[in-house]
Protein backbone atom coordinates (compact mmCIF):
# COMPACT_ATOMS: atom_id res chain seq x y z
CA UNK A 1 0.00 0.00 0.00
CA UNK A 2 2.45 2.44 0.80
CA UNK A 3 4.92 1.09 -2.50
CA UNK A 4 2.04 2.42 -4.60
CA UNK A 5 1.15 5.78 -2.85
CA UNK A 6 5.18 6.26 -3.08
CA UNK A 7 5.23 5.08 -6.61
CA UNK A 8 2.25 7.73 -7.23
CA UNK A 9 3.51 10.38 -5.59
CA UNK A 10 6.56 10.45 -7.74
CA UNK A 11 5.02 10.05 -10.88
CA UNK A 12 3.07 13.18 -9.86
CA UNK A 13 6.39 14.91 -9.45
CA UNK A 14 7.66 13.59 -12.40
CA UNK A 15 4.61 14.80 -14.74
CA UNK A 16 4.47 18.43 -12.70
CA UNK A 17 7.69 19.10 -14.70
CA UNK A 18 6.27 18.94 -17.89
CA UNK A 19 3.92 21.44 -18.86
CA UNK A 20 0.03 20.36 -20.25
CA UNK A 21 0.53 21.27 -23.69
CA UNK A 22 3.31 18.77 -24.02
CA UNK A 23 1.82 15.65 -22.60
CA UNK A 24 -1.21 16.60 -24.82
CA UNK A 25 1.17 16.22 -27.73
CA UNK A 26 2.79 13.51 -26.53
CA UNK A 27 -0.83 11.87 -26.18
CA UNK A 28 -1.37 13.49 -29.45
CA UNK A 29 1.26 11.43 -31.77
CA UNK A 30 -0.05 8.38 -30.12
CA UNK A 31 -3.14 8.86 -31.31
CA UNK A 32 -1.39 9.77 -34.63
CA UNK A 33 0.11 6.06 -34.65
CA UNK A 34 -3.26 4.35 -33.55
CA UNK A 35 -4.75 5.73 -36.65
CA UNK A 36 -2.67 3.86 -38.58
CA UNK A 37 -5.14 0.75 -36.89
CA UNK A 38 -7.86 2.40 -38.58
CA UNK A 39 -6.47 2.94 -42.00
CA UNK A 40 -5.45 -1.09 -42.09
CA UNK A 41 -8.67 -2.10 -41.68
CA UNK A 42 -9.72 0.28 -44.89
CA UNK A 43 -7.20 -1.31 -46.38
CA UNK A 44 -8.45 -4.33 -46.07
CA UNK A 45 -11.80 -3.42 -46.71
CA UNK A 46 -10.71 -1.64 -50.25
CA UNK A 47 -8.94 -4.91 -51.04
CA UNK A 48 -12.25 -6.86 -50.36
CA UNK A 49 -14.28 -4.58 -52.50
CA UNK A 50 -11.79 -4.59 -54.83
CA UNK A 51 -10.58 -0.98 -55.13
CA UNK A 52 -7.04 -1.71 -55.43
CA UNK A 53 -5.77 1.99 -56.01
CA UNK A 54 -7.66 3.24 -52.69
CA UNK A 55 -6.00 0.26 -50.96
CA UNK A 56 -2.25 1.47 -52.28
CA UNK A 57 -3.00 5.26 -51.24
CA UNK A 58 -3.67 3.97 -47.80
CA UNK A 59 -0.58 2.00 -48.06
CA UNK A 60 1.16 5.12 -48.64
CA UNK A 61 -0.61 6.49 -45.89
CA UNK A 62 0.72 4.38 -43.32
CA UNK A 63 4.15 3.99 -44.42
CA UNK A 64 4.38 8.28 -43.51
CA UNK A 65 2.73 7.75 -40.59
CA UNK A 66 5.03 5.51 -39.56
CA UNK A 67 8.01 7.47 -40.97
CA UNK A 68 7.11 10.18 -38.97
CA UNK A 69 5.58 9.22 -35.50
CA UNK A 70 8.51 8.23 -34.53
CA UNK A 71 10.54 11.73 -35.05
CA UNK A 72 7.79 13.27 -33.17
CA UNK A 73 7.49 11.05 -30.22
CA UNK A 74 11.05 11.78 -29.30
CA UNK A 75 10.33 15.65 -29.89
CA UNK A 76 7.37 15.78 -27.31
CA UNK A 77 9.60 13.17 -25.29
CA UNK A 78 6.28 10.55 -24.63
CA UNK A 79 8.69 8.05 -22.61
CA UNK A 80 8.96 10.67 -20.25
CA UNK A 81 5.38 12.53 -20.65
CA UNK A 82 3.55 9.54 -20.51
CA UNK A 83 5.58 7.00 -18.58
CA UNK A 84 2.92 4.29 -18.01
CA UNK A 85 2.14 3.99 -22.31
CA UNK A 86 3.92 1.80 -23.98
CA UNK A 87 3.93 3.46 -27.43
CA UNK A 88 6.67 0.94 -28.74
CA UNK A 89 4.18 -2.28 -28.50
CA UNK A 90 1.58 0.18 -30.05
CA UNK A 91 3.92 0.60 -32.53
CA UNK A 92 4.32 -2.99 -33.38
CA UNK A 93 1.12 -3.99 -33.14
CA UNK A 94 -0.63 -1.28 -36.21
CA UNK A 95 2.94 -2.11 -37.78
CA UNK A 96 2.15 -5.48 -38.48
CA UNK A 97 -1.47 -4.62 -39.35
CA UNK A 98 -0.32 -2.81 -42.23
CA UNK A 99 2.67 -3.32 -43.10
CA UNK A 100 1.90 -7.34 -43.12
CA UNK A 101 -1.66 -8.89 -42.54
CA UNK A 102 -3.75 -6.20 -44.66
CA UNK A 103 -1.16 -6.26 -47.70
CA UNK A 104 -0.86 -9.82 -47.48
CA UNK A 105 -4.87 -9.49 -47.84
CA UNK A 106 -4.20 -7.40 -50.59
CA UNK A 107 -2.07 -9.48 -52.36
CA UNK A 108 -4.68 -12.90 -51.65
CA UNK A 109 -7.85 -10.36 -52.93
CA UNK A 110 -5.83 -9.67 -56.36
CA UNK A 111 -5.28 -13.28 -57.47
CA UNK A 112 -1.16 -12.42 -56.75
CA UNK A 113 -1.19 -15.73 -55.10
CA UNK A 114 -0.77 -19.30 -56.43
CA UNK A 115 -4.03 -21.20 -56.40
CA UNK A 116 -5.03 -23.70 -53.95
CA UNK A 117 -3.17 -25.56 -51.18
CA UNK A 118 0.21 -23.66 -52.21
CA UNK A 119 -1.38 -20.31 -52.23
CA UNK A 120 -2.34 -20.92 -48.55
CA UNK A 121 1.04 -21.59 -47.57
CA UNK A 122 2.49 -19.01 -49.61
CA UNK A 123 0.22 -16.48 -48.08
CA UNK A 124 0.97 -17.98 -44.28
CA UNK A 125 5.07 -17.39 -44.71
CA UNK A 126 5.27 -13.55 -44.08
CA UNK A 127 2.72 -13.53 -41.80
CA UNK A 128 4.44 -16.71 -39.53
CA UNK A 129 7.68 -14.88 -40.51
CA UNK A 130 6.68 -11.72 -39.22
CA UNK A 131 5.23 -13.10 -35.91
CA UNK A 132 8.41 -14.04 -35.00
CA UNK A 133 10.27 -10.79 -36.36
CA UNK A 134 8.13 -8.78 -34.47
CA UNK A 135 9.00 -10.86 -30.98
CA UNK A 136 12.40 -10.71 -31.20
CA UNK A 137 13.80 -8.15 -28.59
CA UNK A 138 17.01 -7.60 -30.80
CA UNK A 139 14.61 -6.92 -34.23
CA UNK A 140 15.39 -3.06 -33.84
CA UNK A 141 19.08 -3.36 -32.74
CA UNK A 142 21.01 -1.07 -30.12
CA UNK A 143 22.59 0.61 -33.26
CA UNK A 144 19.20 1.66 -34.92
CA UNK A 145 18.97 -0.96 -37.70
CA UNK A 146 16.83 -3.81 -38.48
CA UNK A 147 17.89 -7.56 -37.76
CA UNK A 148 16.89 -9.53 -40.48
CA UNK A 149 14.22 -8.25 -43.54
CA UNK A 150 12.62 -5.88 -41.99
CA UNK A 151 8.52 -7.16 -42.72
CA UNK A 152 8.41 -4.68 -45.73
CA UNK A 153 5.40 -6.72 -46.63
CA UNK A 154 3.22 -3.45 -47.62
CA UNK A 155 6.08 -2.21 -50.33
CA UNK A 156 6.63 -6.17 -51.67
CA UNK A 157 2.34 -6.06 -53.07
CA UNK A 158 2.78 -2.37 -54.15
CA UNK A 159 5.42 -3.33 -56.76
CA UNK A 160 3.89 -6.98 -56.95
CA UNK A 161 0.44 -5.17 -57.92
CA UNK A 162 1.77 -2.43 -59.80
CA UNK A 163 4.52 -4.17 -61.85
CA UNK A 164 1.70 -6.73 -62.75
CA UNK A 165 3.88 -9.92 -61.61
CA UNK A 166 2.88 -12.85 -61.69
CA UNK A 167 1.59 -15.43 -59.43
CA UNK A 168 4.44 -17.62 -59.53
CA UNK A 169 7.23 -14.80 -59.78
CA UNK A 170 4.92 -13.24 -56.58
CA UNK A 171 5.25 -16.76 -54.83
CA UNK A 172 9.02 -16.98 -55.45
CA UNK A 173 10.02 -13.16 -54.03
CA UNK A 174 7.69 -13.58 -50.75
CA UNK A 175 9.64 -17.31 -50.17
CA UNK A 176 13.23 -15.40 -50.99
CA UNK A 177 12.31 -12.58 -48.66
CA UNK A 178 10.70 -14.95 -45.72
CA UNK A 179 14.30 -16.30 -45.82
CA UNK A 180 15.32 -13.12 -45.38
CA UNK A 181 14.13 -12.52 -42.43
CA UNK A 182 16.00 -15.05 -41.07
CA UNK A 183 19.76 -14.11 -42.48
CA UNK A 184 21.24 -11.31 -39.70
CA UNK A 185 21.54 -8.53 -41.93
CA UNK A 186 21.55 -5.84 -40.73
CA UNK A 187 18.85 -3.09 -42.86
CA UNK A 188 19.00 0.47 -42.79
CA UNK A 189 16.28 2.06 -40.41
CA UNK A 190 16.40 5.53 -42.60
CA UNK A 191 14.76 7.85 -39.88
CA UNK A 192 17.33 6.33 -37.38
CA UNK A 193 20.73 4.58 -38.54
CA UNK A 194 23.17 7.63 -37.82
CA UNK A 195 25.71 7.01 -40.95
CA UNK A 196 24.32 8.51 -44.19
CA UNK A 197 20.91 9.57 -42.50
CA UNK A 198 20.95 12.72 -44.06
CA UNK A 199 21.51 10.86 -47.99
CA UNK A 200 18.81 8.36 -46.32
CA UNK A 201 16.26 10.09 -45.35
CA UNK A 202 16.36 12.25 -48.70
CA UNK A 203 16.66 9.33 -51.07
CA UNK A 204 13.49 7.72 -48.79
CA UNK A 205 11.41 10.66 -49.13
CA UNK A 206 12.31 10.86 -53.28
CA UNK A 207 11.09 7.01 -52.99
CA UNK A 208 7.86 8.18 -51.36
CA UNK A 209 7.23 10.59 -54.31
CA UNK A 210 8.49 7.62 -57.14
CA UNK A 211 5.80 5.59 -55.02
CA UNK A 212 2.43 8.59 -55.52
CA UNK A 213 3.49 8.69 -59.02
CA UNK A 214 4.04 4.91 -60.42
CA UNK A 215 0.01 4.61 -58.33
CA UNK A 216 -1.16 7.71 -60.44
CA UNK A 217 0.17 6.63 -63.58
CA UNK A 218 -1.36 2.61 -62.36
CA UNK A 219 -2.28 0.25 -64.31
CA UNK A 220 0.79 2.00 -66.93
CA UNK A 221 3.46 3.01 -64.75
CA UNK A 222 6.15 4.91 -66.88
CA UNK A 223 9.81 2.47 -67.25
CA UNK A 224 11.62 5.32 -66.18
CA UNK A 225 9.57 5.99 -62.74
CA UNK A 226 9.72 2.14 -62.51
CA UNK A 227 13.36 1.92 -62.42
CA UNK A 228 13.93 4.98 -60.25
CA UNK A 229 11.62 3.51 -57.68
CA UNK A 230 13.32 0.15 -58.14
CA UNK A 231 16.81 1.96 -58.16
CA UNK A 232 16.11 3.10 -54.37
CA UNK A 233 15.46 -0.27 -53.26
CA UNK A 234 18.88 -1.55 -54.87
CA UNK A 235 20.24 1.05 -53.02
CA UNK A 236 18.65 0.82 -49.56
CA UNK A 237 19.71 -3.39 -50.28
CA UNK A 238 23.57 -2.28 -51.45
CA UNK A 239 24.06 0.01 -48.40
CA UNK A 240 22.49 -2.32 -45.85
CA UNK A 241 24.55 -5.27 -46.78
CA UNK A 242 27.54 -2.94 -46.97
CA UNK A 243 27.40 -1.24 -43.81
CA UNK A 244 26.69 -5.28 -41.57
CA UNK A 245 29.78 -6.15 -43.64
CA UNK A 246 31.72 -3.28 -42.73
CA UNK A 247 30.09 -3.51 -38.55
CA UNK A 248 31.21 -7.05 -38.65
CA UNK A 249 34.76 -6.43 -39.90
CA UNK A 250 35.46 -3.76 -37.36
CA UNK A 251 34.19 -6.17 -35.02
CA UNK A 252 36.33 -8.65 -35.52
CA UNK A 253 39.53 -5.95 -35.90
CA UNK A 254 38.26 -4.91 -32.64
CA UNK A 255 38.58 -8.24 -31.35
CA UNK A 256 41.91 -9.26 -32.97
CA UNK A 257 43.54 -6.01 -31.15
CA UNK A 258 41.87 -7.00 -27.73
CA UNK A 259 43.30 -10.42 -27.92
CA UNK A 260 47.19 -9.18 -29.10
CA UNK A 261 46.73 -6.65 -26.28
CA UNK A 262 45.80 -9.83 -23.56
Amino acid sequence: MHENAAGTAATTDADAGFSRRLRLAGAAVHLYTASGSVLGLLMVLAAIEGDVVTALWLVLATLVIDGTDGMLARRTRVKQTIPWFDGARMDDIVDYLTYVFAPVVLLWTTDRLPGGPLGWVVAALPLLASCYQFCRTDAKTEDHYFLGFPSYWNVVAFYLIVLDVGTTGAAVTLVVLTVLVFVPVKYVYPSRTRTLRSLNLALAAVWLVSYAVLLVQYPDPHPVVVVLSLGYLGYYAAVSVWLTVAGARRRAGSAQSVERAG
